[in-house]
């Protein structure tokens, strides 16, 4: 299943903002909290999809809240869920907040952006940013499929798969692992 949030509707709906920009950490804050509401609200195995497009401009401590805290309160929180957050409409400016917070939270997160196609941002070793980045050029790969690619054996290749969907870069299932815009 796959569900989107319109940030800029998220924005006005708690009263935060009467613009399209992301401005004061209070307001980041408020806005993440309607986003943890809609996404705790949903059954695991759900791809959320939070899209920036309409968003003009967004300060360091907005992308620290809607996309750092969200991540890390989400990903290492007490009860882990198979939950899955990806980032659409980023533009340059909010691209470089992001990846400053996704460096501070030790975090990555799938993007989709105006430089083509969807990929990974965030501190991640070479060998796992190989290995997301063939997982999403094919849409689904298994170990083995990707293993001769990445030069490393089929274990090794599977580790590194499974430590991406650990960090739920990457969904998996019975038949391998799947890019997240490829997933349900």
């Amino acid at each position: 299943m796959k569900h989107f949030i319109d940030v800029s509707v998220v924005l006005r709906q708690t009263g935060s903002g009467q613009y399209s920009n992301l401005v004061t950490r209070s307001t980041g804050a408020a806005v993440r909290q309607e986003i943890e509401l809609a996404v705790a609200a949903l059954p695991e195995r759900t791809l959320t999809i939070i899209d920036f497009s309409s968003v003009g401009m967004m300060d360091f401590s907005c992308a620290d809240e809607v996309v750092g805290k969200l991540l890390n309160d989400i990903r290492r929180g007490p009860e882990p869920r198979e939950v899955y957050i990806a980032v659409s409409g980023v533009g340059d400016s909010h691209l470089e907040a992001i990846e400053t917070v996704l460096e501070c939270y030790g975090l990555a997160v799938v993007v989709e952006d105006a430089h083509g196609p969807w990929r990974v941002v965030g501190p991640l070793d070479d060998d796992s940013r190989r290995a997301c980045n063939a997982v999403n050029r094919r849409g689904r790969a298994c170990a083995a499929d990707i293993a001769p690619e990445l030069g490393e054996s089929a274990d090794l290749t599977d580790r590194t798969l499974n430590t991406l969907w650990e960090r739920r870069l990457v969904m998996r299932d019975a038949n391998g692992y799947l890019a997240l815009q490829m997933a349900l």
